[in-house]
């Protein structure tokens, strides 16, 4: 009996998981384990640093000395971390909340984070002063003769001047108020369409502080009704952190 050329040849079946496959696929494994474990680690870091978004909620003073003034400021209510440094600086950027006055925190980082919320926030710039006289005491000579002559009352006490056309404040008006001490309140502001679109610098008023400090503060067209309020707590806040000689000598 001849077998045929085709004999069926034994069959070596071979698994479905070689012993280096298997090694393989364990040390791949390992490795996912590894990468997954910093990514939760590196990923909560990463996320609570783009939280912060270059704000901090320290409160360790920072000394700053513009021109003539020295003050001490918490970080926390520095907006730049490039200003977080003692030293001598040519100017300093707040910001805080409205109405409490305070940097930021963890419980109020949303006003800070969230844009849409930023209208609860007031902006500071505190330099040296390169002008004789505050937004105030430029009335007489300069604004009263930028203005048409048209007024209309505002609320809160407040008048509100057109500019003329070729004043150089295209869209912006200027509202001004009577103060029993000290001159008239002054504040340049660009007055949205709705209160919706009211942003954290509609207004825009600069004061004197210290030696030879200018302030210039901007805030939401929501809060004109407490422009006295914020004008003295402005004051305050620059004025409370200004560092005396007697105090620098301790």
């Amino acid at each position: 009996m001849h077998h045929s050329a085709e004999t069926a040849q034994p069959l070596h079946e071979t698994p479905l998981l070689s012993m280096s496959l298997l090694l393989r696929a364990m040390a791949l494994i390992a490795t996912l384990a590894a990468l997954t474990l910093a990514i939760s680690i590196g990923g909560r870091w990463i996320g609570e640093r783009i939280s912060l978004a270059g704000n901090t909620d320290s409160v360790a003073p920072v000394t700053l000395t513009i021109g003539r003034d020295t003050l001490e400021v918490p970080a926390n209510a520095i907006r730049f971390s490039s200003q977080r440094k003692d030293g001598v600086a040519e100017r300093a950027d707040l910001y805080l909340t409205w109405p409490q006055m305070q940097g930021y925190t963890k419980d109020n980082r949303d006003r800070f984070d969230d844009i849409s919320q930023s209208s609860g926030l007031i902006f500071m710039q505190i330099t040296q002063s390169t002008m004789s006289r505050d937004m105030s005491g430029r009335l007489e000579p300069i604004y009263n003769h930028l203005v048409d002559g048209k007024s209309e009352t505002f609320g809160a006490g407040m008048t509100l001047h057109h500019f003329r056309a070729d004043a150089g404040y295209p869209g912006e008006v200027l509202l001004t108020a009577p103060r029993v001490n000290g001159d008239d309140y002054v504040v340049r502001c660009m007055l949205p369409a709705t209160a919706e679109a009211a942003t954290s610098g509609d207004c825009q008023r600069d004061i004197k502080v210290g030696r030879d400090l200018s302030v210039l503060y901007r805030f939401s067209s929501q809060h004109l009704p407490d422009w006295d309020h914020i004008d003295a707590a402005i004051r305050h806040f620059v004025e409370a952190r200004l560092v005396t000689r007697s105090d620098a000598g301790r």
